[in-house]
């Protein structure tokens, strides 16, 4: 199996705060990797080292070439896609437009990659509104823009972080159906997500994170058989 994205012993900092201590973590190609974990234990930065968003050391491989070197942008050239939590939308510009500024011209597109139809398919809202300006959308209309977007531009891996974060129960499951769209075209997919449910629903492995190290790796099912993994490094 192809080893897609590899970290070995990163280390990540906010100014003078150390916040990760040696992460190893690894996607193979077609697989889902939830990273779940407690608020602060260092989730969201594991992605945000990958696209080279805060300070960083160790090693970080994407198919077999360093990411350290590389900037935000460079790192989205070579295939990495990613939805950030904060829904960051082009406000002025309408949905339709927020979508085709996913597109990289660098890759071509092709046979079994993503298309608008494909978009539109997953959330029939954003067809509705497509001539919409982003920025008076509702926010789970704005979660469901910036996950389409990041796939416009056919990623050979992609970031997720915390999709289903403040929405609605009826958002909530379009978002658990677009992971499932994403597992059925085996995607490689890094997934922070809050909600056990669907993270242990669709991952293929799973690490949780205590304070900013990996204290479980394992199946969905292994978690499930650990509890005292649970009790310690999950529950509230």
């Amino acid at each position: 199996m192809t080893r897609m994205l590899e970290l070995r012993d990163v280390h990540a900092y906010y100014g003078k705060s150390h916040v990760l201590h040696g992460v190893d973590l690894h996607v193979d190609e077609g697989e889902i990797v939830a990273i779940l974990g407690r608020n602060g234990a260092g989730r969201s930065t594991i992605l945000k080292a990958i696209v080279h968003q805060v300070d960083r050391s160790g090693a970080i491989d994407f198919k077999g070439e360093s990411l350290l070197p590389l900037t935000t942008f460079q790192v989205a050239r070579r295939g990495v896609g990613y939805v950030p939590e904060a829904r960051e939308v082009f406000s002025t510009l309408t949905v339709e437009q927020n979508l085709m500024l996913g597109m990289k011209s660098t890759r071509p597109p092709g046979p079994g990659q993503w298309t608008l139809a494909d978009m539109y398919r997953m959330f029939p809202r954003l067809q509705e509104r497509q001539h919409t300006a982003a920025g008076v959308l509702s926010g789970g209309e704005q979660q469901m823009l910036t996950l389409c977007r990041s796939l416009m531009g056919n990623p050979d891996v992609i970031l997720i972080d915390e999709p289903t974060e403040g929405l609605a129960p009826r958002i909530v499951e379009q978002v658990a159906a677009y992971l499932r769209v994403l597992k059925q075209r085996r995607m490689s997919v890094v997934l922070v997500e809050q909600k056990l449910s669907i993270a242990l629903d669709v991952a293929d492995r799973v690490y949780v994170i205590g304070h900013g190290r990996v204290v479980f790796e394992g199946t969905p099912a292994e978690l499930r058989s650990h509890p005292s993994v649970s009790k310690e490094w999950l529950e509230v």
